[in-house]
């Protein structure tokens, strides 16, 4: 791995854009960053609460899953900070999902908790489909002895639709679309469990059976200490699942086979995307450290739908 920027504050969701930076948020500070190549950091915006994750939309805005705010504490020191997300922060804010432009920095909300009668406690992941509407997961918020029961959203990038769409789900967390946008694919963290919905229509999904009742069909789970974070697809169409605990990134096939474990060094490794001009540069979040790493990766990376 070669380090790209460190002293963030708990980096997530990362986008490798054209020009060879890479645009990514940062939770703890309420704010959203550019990382240049050579590593020097400016800022886009700060929408405060806890911007998570980020996506290029349709008509070149970034879309951004705002959870509200963690509140974190401090596993390491002063000099060498070590921030862990340890539940609801005290002046939480809502979930909402916001609209930046990346040029002028100005942010608006998009969708808020109660819109269109849907919960939004605590949106984390986003992915935009071929149709320009964009699916999300909302992770909820964890409190003294309770914690939200959470789904996964669809909603339009125009404002005018927003809709549940999987229900319940235990804390979603990572979400990505398989290269023919014909699979929804949602990782949960707590369960560590990685799921494959078939797609109908743009924002509907072909429900199994399951024991409890509707649901997707179960790909993957790994044993082990570790949990599972947000996640991309790559052009061949493995499920690159960033890992937490024993930290790394888990490459599982469609089939739900394992295809490698990448170990890294930061047991909150929380989000991978693919960037370089031929996608095969891995840019991932190494969170409770702070850094922005890449590496090289040995399959291409998928092309996302926007930009």
């Amino acid at each position: 791995m070669e380090l790209v920027a460190s002293g963030l504050r708990f980096p997530e969701g990362p986008i490798a854009m054209a020009d060879g930076s890479v645009v990514l948020v940062e939770i703890e500070a309420g704010r959203i960053t550019r990382v240049a190549e050579d590593g020097t950091k400016s800022v886009i915006a700060t929408p405060g609460g806890g911007p998570n994750g980020a996506a290029i939309g349709p008509d070149g805005k970034l879309y951004i899953c705002n959870n509200g705010g963690f509140h974190y504490i401090n596993g390491g020191t002063d000099e060498a900070p070590f921030l862990v997300p340890h539940g609801q922060s005290d002046d939480y804010s809502g979930g909402r999902i916001e609209r930046i432009d990346i040029g002028t920095g100005e942010v608006e909300i998009l969708y808020k908790d109660g819109d269109f009668g849907c919960s939004l406690r605590g949106p984390n992941d986003i992915v935009f489909d071929q149709a320009g509407g964009f699916w999300f997961t909302d992770h909820g918020k964890n409190r003294p002895r309770e914690r939200d029961v959470t789904g996964v959203f669809y909603a339009k990038a125009d404002g005018s639709l927003l809709k549940e769409v999987i229900f319940p789900s235990e804390n979603p967390n990572g979400i990505g679309l398989s290269p023919d946008g014909k699979r929804l694919y949602v990782a949960e963290t707590y369960t560590c469990k990685l799921y494959v919905y078939n797609i109908g229509e743009p924002g509907e999904v072909i429900f199994d059976q399951g024991l409890l009742g509707d649901s997707g069909q179960f790909l993957y789970s790994p044993a082990g200490y570790r949990f599972f974070d947000s996640l991309a697809v790559d052009g061949d169409g493995n499920i690159c699942v960033a890992t937490i605990g024993e930290c790394g990134i888990s490459v599982i096939s469609p089939d739900g086979e394992l295809v490698e474990f990448v170990a890294t060094d930061d047991p909150f490794t929380t989000n991978i995307c693919f960037g370089g001009p031929d996608l095969r540069t891995a840019y991932i979040t190494l969170s409770a450290t702070g850094r922005l790493v890449k590496m090289d990766w040995p399959r291409e990376g998928l092309k996302l739908n926007y930009p």
